[in-house]
């Protein structure tokens, strides 16, 4: 029987053996990784779509971005509004909009419409994403299961958005690019019937008050901050509408800081943002994203352009590093209760400097056999460590800022992916050669992850402690 949306302070949860079983877990993760291969997915489709709508390059480049700055800009909002109104309500609110949304994709007629569908897919993502954690979170009290739950909802993210261009490309080859939208259909359908069924209600708290000025002042910020570094990738740096952009994230910044001190009910108290676990936690999330996603940026391009691989191929060959997300995933979870976050999260960055610090000392035309070991390195330690920061910001978090601590997480995990693939972009293009990018653009990679294992030793909480504050 469906659960019925809670209206009080506490959450009138499934019995005992509805918390243990897989069906939250399974129904959430679902909903996540439709969002997350939607950020992927779509790049080996997009010179079809532009030929076929006629895009200009403008068009094309926002197909792609468009989807992203929304997704990132919004986040925020999505972990406010669930928070307000009931995770499980927005949640189901966000897959609804991304189901439609992706309809409308796959039935866009010229690029202007699909630009504007991605756009909407891009607010169902940030409804959906920070719903997701704060779910599993309620779903599954006891550190242990939800470790495991951390787990599952972390390789997700992997898998996708290594998985995207192989998905994308069989789909684009075969039944064509409007598939790339309509696989969302069926899913996005179970998603919000499994949600109905097995998820239970959330606490909704209608006295918390949203701050508009705030919100909008975070969305400004964020999305600029992504939208210049999208473009860096391919303008450069010292483009103008690039240092426009990053210069005015700080007044939107500084304009979010000065409200949160006059607000009532800020997004997220100071006393958490003041939580070395939250803010640790968070950092090491935007540094190995900024590693994983620049080191798949990099390598897709290298496949494709330097070794001449198709899409197919060049999924393929990315392979290893999806491989061993879902291993270390499972592992990381079952681990964790008996050693704490901590030996996790730096073990894990620590493997992923080693790969990438491998990949950079291959040389910059190493023969593939030679990469396969240090991408299986970077997949295996970007989750074994993604479990542990994300019990780190949520365990800092109380229950009524569960929503906000995931979407937190999820920001700066998302400026990380686009701050990595724009690096790389760019060294790609500045290097004196398109494997000595490769290289720099990987061994920029590793240090990204040793920061982030110093970071997680000092931050993120040893075995039986929490808050880490």
């Amino acid at each position: 029987m469906p659960f019925a949306e809670s209206t009080g302070g506490g959450a009138s949860g499934p019995p005992a053996p509805a918390r243990r079983s897989m069906a939250p877990l399974l129904t959430v993760c679902t909903g996540y990784f439709m969002v997350i291969l939607d950020v992927t997915i779509i790049n080996v489709a997009v010179p079809v779509v532009g030929r076929e709508l006629r895009a200009s390059l403008t068009g094309i480049q926002w197909i792609t971005d468009g989807y992203t700055l929304v997704f990132a800009g919004f986040l925020m909002t999505g972990g406010a509004l669930g928070d307000r109104l009931g995770n499980r309500r927005v949640f189901r609110a966000g897959v609804t909009v991304f189901t439609a949304a992706s309809a409308a994709c796959a039935a866009a007629p010229d690029a202007a419409f699909l630009v504007a569908a991605r756009l909407l897919e891009g607010l169902g993502a940030a409804l959906i994403v920070p719903g997701s954690l704060a779910l599993l979170q309620e779903a599954y009290p006891l550190p242990a299961a939800r470790s495991r739950a951390f787990g599952l909802w972390g390789s997700m993210a992997g898998i996708a958005a290594s998985a995207g261009p192989l998905l994308g490309g069989l789909l684009v080859s075969t039944a064509g690019w409007r598939w790339v939208f309509l696989i969302n259909l069926p899913v996005g359908a179970a998603c919000l019937v499994l949600t109905s069924r097995y998820v239970a209600p959330s606490p909704r708290r209608p006295g918390r008050a949203l701050d508009w000025p705030a919100q909008c002042a975070v969305v400004a910020a964020v999305a600029l901050l992504t939208g210049a570094l999208n473009e860096a990738g391919r303008r450069g740096w010292s483009d103008p509408l690039v240092l426009t952009g990053l210069g005015l994230v700080v007044p939107a910044v500084g304009a979010f800081v000065w409200r949160e001190r006059l607000a009532r009910s800020p997004v997220l108290p100071p006393r958490l943002l003041r939580s070395r676990a939250m803010t640790g936690g968070a950092a090491v999330g935007l540094l190995f994203n900024f590693g994983f996603y620049g080191m798949v940026f990099t390598a897709s391009l290298d496949f494709q352009h330097q070794r001449g691989f198709g899409a197919l191929r060049t999924g393929l060959a990315l392979f290893p590093a999806v491989a061993m997300t879902m291993f270390a995933s499972v592992l990381s979870g079952r681990l964790a209760r008996r050693t704490g976050d901590r030996p996790l999260v730096v073990t894990g960055m620590l493997l992923g400097a080693l790969g990438l610090a491998g990949w950079a000392a291959a040389g910059t035309d190493p023969a593939y056999p030679l990469l396969v070991a240090p991408m299986m390195a970077v997949g295996f330690g970007t989750s074994f460590a993604l479990t542990g920061s994300t019990a780190t910001v949520m365990s800092a978090a109380p229950p009524a800022y569960a929503g906000a601590a995931s979407a937190l997480f999820n920001t700066t995990r998302q400026i990380g992916s686009a701050s990595g693939v724009a690096l790389g972009g760019s060294l790609l293009a500045t290097s004196a050669g398109y494997g000595a990018g490769v290289r720099t653009s990987m061994a920029v990679g590793a240090l990204a992850y040793l920061i982030a294992a110093v970071l997680a030793w000092v931050c993120v909480p040893g075995k039986g402690r929490v808050g880490g504050r």
